[in-house]
C-alpha cells in the first residue's frame, strides 16, 4: 500500500504550529519558568481553561516543548530559552506571533472558555449545520476522505474480510472505508449508512472507485435509527465526536447489528496510552473541543473498555497507517 502519510503529515503540521502559537500567547513557558506545575496550576497562571487543557498539555508533551511527570507538567531546555518571554535576548515568541497574526486566534479562544468557537450545544447541531448546503455537506465529506483514506486502504489488507460477507459504515461520508475495501475483496457488499445529504458524494465517490453496484446508500440517523444489520459494522471517525455516554450507546448499537461472530471496527486517531507519543490524535481532540461540544478522542484502552461494556468478546488495538489505529470487538 502506497500511505498517504508525507501528504497529511504537511496538513497536521499546520496544526501542530497553531497548537505552539497558542501555548506562546497563553504565556504556558513564561509560566514554567519558576519550575514545574500541575495542571491546575497552569491553568491558574495562564487563564487556560480546564475542560481542554490535559488535551493541549499533552499535546505539547508529544511535541517536544513540555515534559510531564506524575501530574506536573515542565518546560524542555529549548522551550525554556526560547520561549519564556522573561529572557528577551533569548526569546523567539513575540516574532513566531507576528509572522503568523491571526492564526492561533480561534483556538486560543477555545483553550481560554472551554467553549465550542462555533456554537451549539452538541454534535448534532454540529452536523445539522455542516449538512444544510450541499457545498457544505460536500466539503466536510471530502475532509473525511481525506483523514480516511489511509486507514481504508490499510483496513482493506489487514482484516481478515474473507471471514465476512456484508458490512455497513456508520456516518460513511463519501464512503471511503467500504469504497477502498470493496475494491480489494470482490466477494463483499457493503451499505453506507449516513444522514440524507451525504448520498450525492457517497454515490459520485464509489462510482469513482468502481464498486457502485455493490454499494447502497440508505440514509438515516444513528441515534434515532437502528444501524443495518451486516457481518461488519465500521466506525470511521464517528466516536471521537460525542460524550462518553453517547460513545458507548452507538457500541451497543453496532453489538445489536452484528450477528454472533461479527465484528465492529473503530478506526480512529487514537491517542497512545500513555498521551505522550501520538500529537496528532491529542491536536484531533483539541479540534473537537473547538468544534463539537462534548467530543473528543481517546486511548486505546479507554475504547478497549467501551467495547467490553458494549457486550464485545473479544478485543484488540491494531496500528493501521501514519495515526491512524483501530478498535476491533468480535461478538
Amino acid at each position: 500500500m502506497i500511505s498517504p502519510q508525507p501528504v497529511t503529515d504537511l496538513m497536521w503540521a499546520h496544526w501542530k504550529t497553531r497548537i505552539l502559537l497558542s501555548a506562546v500567547e497563553l504565556g504556558v513557558f513564561t509560566a514554567l519558568a519558576g519550575g514545574p506545575l500541575t495542571a491546575a496550576g497552569l491553568c491558574a497562571r495562564t487563564a487556560l481553561h480546564p475542560g481542554p487543557s490535559a488535551d493541549f498539555l499533552d499535546a505539547l508533551v508529544a511535541l517536544g516543548l513540555l515534559d510531564r511527570s506524575g501530574d506536573r507538567y515542565a518546560g524542555t531546555p529549548e522551550a525554556l530559552e526560547y520561549l519564556d518571554a522573561g529572557k528577551p535576548a533569548s526569546y523567539l515568541g513575540a516574532g513566531l506571533l507576528s509572522r503568523s497574526p491571526g492564526l492561533a486566534d480561534e483556538l486560543v479562544g477555545v483553550l481560554r472558555t472551554g467553549k465550542a468557537s462555533h456554537g451549539g450545544r452538541d454534535g448534532r447541531d454540529f452536523y445539522a449545520r455542516t449538512y444544510a448546503t450541499a457545498q457544505s455537506a460536500g466539503a466536510f465529506q471530502r475532509d473525511m476522505t481525506t483523514l480516511s483514506i489511509g486507514p481504508a486502504r490499510a483496513l482493506a489488507e489487514r482484516f481478515p474480510w474473507h471471514r465476512y460477507r456484508t458490512l455497513v459504515d456508520v456516518g460513511c461520508a463519501e464512503g471511503a472505508v467500504p469504497g477502498w475495501v470493496l475494491r480489494s475483496h470482490p466477494h463483499l457488499t457493503a451499505v453506507g449508512f449516513d444522514l440524507p445529504a451525504a448520498r450525492p458524494g457517497f454515490e459520485a465517490y464509489t462510482e469513482l472507485l468502481g464498486v457502485a453496484e455493490r454499494v447502497e446508500f440508505r440514509p438515516g440517523d444513528f441515534f434515532r435509527d437502528e444501524l443495518p444489520r451486516a457481518d461488519v459494522v465500521v466506525l470511521g471517525h464517528v466516536l471521537h465526536n460525542w460524550s462518553e455516554p453517547e460513545k458507548l450507546r452507538l457500541l451497543e448499537k453496532a453489538y445489536a447489528a452484528l450477528p454472533p461472530g461479527g465484528a465492529v471496527l473503530v478506526h480512529e486517531t487514537l491517542i497512545d496510552d500513555e498521551r505522550r507519543g501520538n500529537a496528532v490524535g491529542l491536536i484531533l481532540s483539541l479540534i473537537m473541543h473547538a468544534e463539537v461540544p462534548g467530543g473528543f478522542d481517546y486511548t486505546g484502552a479507554q475504547g478497549v473498555r467501551w467495547l467490553r461494556q458494549a457486550g464485545f468478546r473479544k478485543t484488540r488495538v491494531e496500528h493501521l497507517d501514519g495515526p491512524e489505529s483501530m478498535l476491533v470487538g468480535i461478538r
